[in-house]
């Protein structure tokens, strides 16, 4: 008989406890953030991500060559090590992601904003920056001199000009 009451008394608690966080986000209009997922080391090619909230995700050497992240909120996100080849992320937010040693070659980067990222040892060989927001990134020095020789344009968002964004010349 103990076992039963007690189990409903924690029924009860976890119901009350439960109707308290309903009402309190109903009552305040508060709506959570998405939940951060974990597809590291996965083989992604051509996935659509786009327009998406992955705040704080991990794609920890995924591959994702070829895939769409366009207008996604990437803030956050860890793409260490991953394979980002031919990529759509124009308008994607990527403040503050990690993309160390990230392959970038080809990925389009049009209006994106990069304020705050690591990005050190990331390769963006062929990469579309224009309007792109590098504020605060830490990249290679020789990494910066290649984008300098590519970069136009001002972000849409933040109103910043990419070359001034990259300390270029």
């Amino acid at each position: 008989m103990n076992n039963r009451l007690s189990k409903g008394i924690w029924a009860s608690i976890l119901s009350v406890l439960l109707w308290c966080v309903v009402s309190i986000t109903a009552a305040t209009g508060f709506t959570p953030t998405a939940l951060a997922l974990e597809y590291n080391k996965e083989i992604l090619v051509e996935a659509d991500f786009s327009g998406r909230d992955l705040t704080d995700s991990s794609f920890t050497k995924a591959n994702l060559r070829q895939s769409d992240f366009h207008n996604a909120n990437l803030r956050g996100v860890s793409f260490f090590a991953a394979n980002l080849e031919s990529a759509n992320l124009e308008n994607a937010n990527l403040s503050f992601a990690t993309l160390d040693s990230a392959r970038l070659i080809k990925a389009n980067l049009t209006n994106a904003i990069l304020e705050g990222a690591f990005a050190s040892n990331a390769r963006f060989d062929g990469a579309t920056i224009d309007g792109a927001d590098f504020t605060d990134i830490l990249l290679r020095q020789d990494e910066q001199d290649k984008l300098c020789q590519l970069a136009k344009g001002t972000n849409p968002v933040t109103g910043r000009d990419t070359r001034d964004t990259l300390f270029c010349p």
